[in-house]
């Protein structure tokens, strides 16, 4: 593979130490009291998916869902911001270059040759992917190839984007250019997005949004949600194996991570209220956009200067219980977790198949302060199968398979509240932690299998009516509210906007999936 500015300086497969250190020297970064390093990404500090576009060709004419995520670009300005994407990478001094592999189950590994501008792009990348072995070098021919840039601008009336920052896919080219900004969940969620192409399309596998864990019999959990919903926290369980906090396959034989590492949000991360997490912030960790103590050079994770979404990029061997190689066995347990802004859905309630189709497909949550651009406090949106910025096929696509893998499993399938209680965000207060995880404990022990269950009266759930650790009153939300009346307004506000979206999101071709009601 020949690139024309390979007559520069060309750093290839470097450890993470020596990365650091050229980091330091181009004043790049700040060394933390625990090891990990501090950047900044400059002007984005979360993803912008108005600004994701697919190459639209003969492969993906008839294929990609085209909206407001998949954006269509010709192949003639996709050719012409390649070459300038890669002109411009030629005039500089030094670039960075890393062959990793997607996919932790070899039977669907995908081979990716990432090339960057910044040290700490290749430094996240080697943190976030799998990492091949020295052997595996030996004659590799990446797949893939992510070309990444965060100082060039594209012109939108050359290349066709909606400003100067882009993330861009070609199918056809087995490419993803992203330049114009320097966050670095840019590269991750490129990746997410092609295998969620080609594993149902090539393979019949079901790619989730999803976080994963084993328990000590062998019991394997998901957690889908999207980012700030809480993820990587309650997948990072001491007592069970962590599998992966974000992104996975669901084949025949059961789950696969799609990384090799961990992307979490650290905003107020406490060693008490997440140990696992607060430990894996050392030596070779990357922490984006915070800040230091005043006069120390101790991680000041409250801070919010410059955005919420703070965030650490580990290897997934950090995590002290990880399975690797992160494969693991058929689910029994999936959990959907929704922030709820609203405050009107119940902490904790069981779903039919009929029900788990319907939240699936609605993808109910808040997008969480900072996570997107623009976003600055939580706002109620919809994101079809809790990841619809990533999807290039029809949700309807998806829920399709995902109904067919729980009427095969037989899973149960849970939804997790971890928003608001006692009224709507500025009125009510967020959920604890600590019940979360007591609730999550109880169904993954089977503590909730004899007890009494109620059916919501407007959602229709199944509600627990006792939880071990969990405040009787907290389990029927409409119990938690100053006034019964204002909380009934509100959830019939969100029933009816769940039905509408609903119908929206599913392909006229769709077969009727049951209601949830």
């Amino acid at each position: 593979m020949v690139y024309s500015f390979l007559k520069n300086k060309v750093h290839y497969q470097l450890p993470a130490d020596q990365l650091v250190l050229q980091i330091l020297e181009r004043g790049e970064g700040a060394l933390s009291n625990t090891g990990a390093l501090l950047i900044r990404t400059g002007e984005f500090t979360g993803r912008s998916p108005d600004d994701k576009f697919i190459v639209r060709d003969a492969v993906t004419e008839d294929t990609v869902h085209w909206n407001r995520f998949n954006n269509a670009m010709p192949t003639a300005c996709f050719l012409a911001l390649e070459k300038d994407l890669l002109a411009y990478l030629g005039s500089k001094e030094e670039v960075w270059m890393r062959d990793v592999f997607a996919c932790a189950d070899e039977k669907y590994r995908l081979s990716i040759r990432m090339i960057n501008e910044l040290p700490a792009s290749s430094h996240f990348a080697a943190n976030m992917f799998i990492c091949p072995q020295p052997e595996e070098l030996l004659g590799m021919k990446p797949e893939w190839q992510v070309i990444h840039a965060p100082g060039f601008q594209a012109d939108p009336l050359r290349h066709g984007t909606r400003k100067g920052n882009f993330t861009v896919v070609s199918f056809s080219h087995k490419k993803i250019l992203i330049g114009g900004t320097g966050y670095t969940g840019e590269i991750k969620k490129g990746v997410f997005t092609i295998l969620n192409y080609l594993l149902p399309l090539g393979h019949g596998v079901l790619p989730m949004h999803c976080s994963a864990n084993v328990g000590k019999r062998g019991d394997t959990a998901l957690f889908f949600g999207l980012s700030g919903t809480g993820k990587t926290t309650l997948s990072s369980d001491p007592a069970r194996e962590l599998i992966g906090d974000d992104e996975h396959g669901w084949d025949e034989a059961g789950v696969f991570n799609f990384e090799g590492g961990c992307y979490a949000k650290i905003i107020d991360l406490s060693e008490q209220r997440e140990p696992e997490i607060y430990s894996a912030v050392r030596a070779g960790a990357l922490v984006e956009n915070a800040g230091f103590l005043p006069g120390t050079n101790g991680i000041d994770f409250k801070s919010r200067e410059i955005t919420e979404n703070t965030r650490v990029s580990y290897p997934l061997n950090f995590i002290s219980n990880a399975r690797i190689p992160s494969v693991t066995g058929i689910p029994q347990n999936i959990f959907f977790l929704t922030c709820d802004a609203y405050g009107v859905l119940p902490p904790i309630s069981k779903l039919t198949p009929e029900q788990a189709m319907f939240y699936y497909i609605n993808g109910y949550t808040a997008k969480v302060a900072g996570t997107e651009v623009g976003v600055m406090e939580p706002q109620i949106t919809f994101s079809s199968c809790f990841g619809a910025p990533f999807l290039p096929l029809h949700p309807d696509f998806y829920a399709g398979m995902f109904r067919a893998k729980i009427e095969e499993s037989g899973a149960a399938v849970w939804m997790i509240n971890t928003g608001w209680t006692g009224g709507p965000y500025g009125t009510g207060q967020r959920i604890s932690l600590t019940y979360t995880r007591a609730m999550l404990s109880a169904a993954l022990g089977g503590e909730l299998d004899d007890v009494v269950f109620s059916c919501h009266p407007l959602f229709g759930l199944w509600v627990p009516q006792f939880c071990p650790g969990v405040p009787a009153e907290l389990l029927n939300p409409r119990d938690t509210w100053e006034d019964a009346l204002a909380y009934d307004r509100a959830a019939v506000s969100l029933l009816a906007q769940f039905a509408e979206n609903y119908e929206r999101n599913r392909s006229p071709s769709a077969q009727t999936v049951g209601s949830a009601l």
